[in-house]
C-alpha cells in the first residue's frame, strides 16, 4: 500500500531532510551480470533523486519483465515488478488514481517495444506525467539472446541463426509519430550526460521518453561501442545543446547543416564556420523528425553522426488533469452520483 499524501505537511518537491545517493540503495544484492551497462543506469538514478526533492515515498518505480526490469529492487522507493510489456498500463492506473506521485518506468526495447510497443504509444499520445526509461541494447538478455525490435537487419542470434530479416524500430522516430511531448536520448557510458537527461525528463510536465543506449556485454557486447570509446566518441556523436550550432568532432571542427531537408556534414574552416551550422531548437516538431532519424543513410553523402540530447519538447496538457477536470465538470453538473444506484440499475425485482 502507498502512504497516504499529505499535502498540508510534505509536498512533492521538499523533504525535512536532505536525501543521498546511499539513501536511495536497498539491502538487495544487485543482479546483473559484471560488467552490464545497467549498472551505471542504476547508478545515476540513485545520483539524480536526491537532487529532485522528492519524499522517497512518494516515488514509485514500475517495471515491465527483462534484465532492466529487476531496478525496482535495488531502489529505496515504492516500485513494481509487473508483468511484460505492460509497466505502460500498470504506471497509467497510477498516475491516474495518485497523479501527486512521481511515477517513473523502467523498460526494454524487447519489453516496451514488442509485447508492450501498443501500450507504449498509448501512454505517450495521452501525455500522463511519467517518466519512461527506455533501455536499448538491441538484443534480449533476460532470455539469453535472440534478437529484438530494435537489432539491426541480418544480425545473427540464437533466434534468427541466418541473420534476422526485420526492420528495426527506431525508437524515437515511433515517439514523435505516437505525439510525444519529451523526447530525448542518452548513453550508459556518460554518466554526466546521463545525469542532466534523467533531470530534463523529470522537469518536463507530461510524458517524457527517454532512450538509453546499454552494453549488454554477455549478448550484444560493444554494439554502441563506437559512440562510447574515447577514440571513436568525438567523431561519431552529436551532443544537442538548445540554441546552439550543431557542431562536433575531436576538433570541434565539424558542422551539419541542412540541405534542403537533409542533413549534410560540413568541414568548418575557409568555406563554413559554426554560424553557417544548424542552431538546435528542441521546439522545433519538424526539424526534430529530421533529427530522430539520422542514422547513416547511403542516400546521403557524408558520415553523419548519432545525436544525443533532448530532441524536442513541447507542451500539452496532460491526461490525468484532463481527467480529473472532466469528473469534477459532471459531478457539478450531476452531482456525486451513487455507486449502489448505478449497480442495482433501473430493473430491480423484490423477492419474498
Amino acid at each position: 500500500m502507498f502512504e497516504p499524501y499529505q499535502a498540508d505537511t510534505m509536498s512533492d518537491t521538499t523533504i525535512a531532510t536532505p536525501l543521498t545517493a546511499k539513501d536511495f540503495q536497498t539491502d538487495q544484492e544487485v543482479r546483473w551480470c559484471p560488467g552490464c551497462g545497467d549498472y551505471s543506469i542504476l547508478a545515476q538514478v540513485q545520483k539524480i533523486m536526491p537532487t529532485l526533492g522528492i519524499p522517497r515515498e512518494n516515488i514509485v518505480i514500475i517495471s515491465g519483465i527483462g534484465c532492466s526490469s529487476r531496478f525496482p529492487y535495488y531502489m529505496e522507493t515504492y516500485g513494481m515488478h509487473s508483468i511484460h510489456g505492460r509497466a505502460t498500463a500498470i504506471a497509467s492506473g497510477l498516475k491516474a488514481s495518485r497523479p501527486e506521485l512521481s511515477v517513473w518506468i523502467v523498460t526494454g526495447d524487447g519489453d516496451g517495444l514488442s509485447i508492450g510497443g501498443n501500450h507504449t504509444i498509448h501512454l505517450l499520445r495521452r501525455n500522463l506525467d511519467v517518466n519512461i526509461m527506455l533501455f536499448n541494447n538491441q538484443i534480449y538478455g533476460l532470455t539469453k539472446g535472440q534478437y529484438s525490435p530494435t537489432s539491426e537487419e541480418h544480425k545473427i542470434t540464437k533466434s534468427s541463426p541466418f541473420g534476422s530479416i526485420d526492420h528495426p524500430f527506431n525508437p524515437l522516430a515511433l515517439a514523435m509519430g505516437a505525439d510525444a511531448t519529451f523526447i530525448a536520448r542518452s548513453m550508459d557510458r556518460d554518466p554526466k550526460h546521463l545525469q542532466e537527461m534523467l533531470q530534463r525528463s523529470y522537469r518536463h510536465k507530461g510524458a517524457s521518453f527517454l532512450e538509453i543506449y546499454q552494453n549488454c556485454n554477455i549478448f550484444n557486447d560493444g554494439a554502441f561501442e563506437i559512440f562510447t570509446e574515447k577514440s571513436s566518441k568525438p567523431d561519431e556523436t552529436l551532443f544537442l545543446e538548445q540554441g546552439k550550432p550543431l557542431v562536433f568532432g575531436a576538433n570541434r571542427d565539424k558542422g551539419i547543416r541542412l540541405d534542403g531537408f537533409r542533413p549534410v556534414v560540413v568541414q568548418l574552416g575557409e568555406a563554413y564556420n559554426a554560424d553557417d551550422c544548424w542552431v538546435h531548437d528542441d521546439t522545433d516538431f519538424y526539424k526534430a523528425q529530421i533529427l530522430v532519424r539520422m542514422f547513416d543513410d547511403p542516400k546521403i553523402e557524408g558520415h553523419l553522426p548519432r545525436p544525443f540530447g533532448v530532441f524536442y519538447e513541447t507542451d500539452r496538457p496532460c491526461y490525468e488533469e484532463l481527467m480529473k477536470g472532466q469528473i469534477d465538470e459532471i459531478v457539478a453538473k450531476r452531482g456525486a452520483g451513487d455507486l449502489d444506484k448505478l449497480l442495482r440499475g433501473n430493473e430491480v425485482w423484490t423477492i419474498q
